[in-house]
Formats: structure tokens, sequence, C-alpha cells
């Protein structure tokens, strides 16, 4: 049970520092807000995207919220991971769309030591 929870956190905040802290620079690095006009992104999917990462990364981290809303953050992150890696491959190619692979690797260890903990803690 205590190694289930250590790779559960291990993975979950890897997966947040990887991923989802880029939430902040959305808003803040000149590099991030010229990276979305560069894939083609309106600004305020950017915006939405900031937002949604800073509100998933809370639900997944406070240990208060009840699964099924975490459920949802893990979906929303990893429809997030694909879909950068979809997007940078299309428009920068296969070498720079490999980086959003690593967060998503982190996420879905996650999820995966997230149920197993749950399962431990229900039996």
């Amino acid at each position: 049970m205590k190694k289930n929870k250590t790779i559960y956190w291990i993975t979950t905040i890897l997966a947040m520092l990887t991923g989802a802290s880029t939430a902040f620079m959305y808003f803040t690095s000149p590099k991030f807000i010229e990276g979305y006009r560069h894939l083609g992104y309106p600004d305020y999917f950017r915006i939405e995207l900031g937002i949604a990462k800073i509100i998933g990364m809370m639900i997944i981290l406070l240990p208060m919220v009840p699964a099924r809303v975490k459920e949802w953050a893990y979906v929303g992150f990893g429809i997030t991971f694909i879909s950068g890696i979809i997007s940078h491959g299309i428009v920068d190619g296969p070498s720079v769309a490999f980086f959003p692979v690593i967060p998503l690797v982190f996420l879905i260890v996650s999820y995966i030591y997230f149920h197993k903990t749950k399962t431990a803690t229900l039996s």
C-alpha cells in the first residue's frame, strides 16, 4: 500500500510539474504566447487552457476532492497532452511532439496508481 501511494504521489507531482505548471507561463511568458500563435491557436484558447490547467492541477493535487471529479481532471489533462503531441507534430515535427509525451506518461501512471490506492482503501 505504501509503495502504491509513493508511486502515485511521485508520478502525480511529476505530471503536474512537467505538464500543468506551464499554465502559469501562458499568462506571463512571451515565448509561450508566441508559441500559441505559432501553432495557429487564437489567443483566447491560451487563456482558457491556462485557467483549466490551474483548476485541474488543484483538483488532482487536493486529496479532499471526490474521485469522480478527479477522473474528469485526468481526462482533461489526457486530452490536453494528446492534443499537444498532435499540434506540435503537425506544425513542428516529431522531435518537438515528443515533449508532451513525458507528462502524458506520468499522468497515465498516476491514474493507474490513483485507482490502486483507492481500491486498497476500500478493501
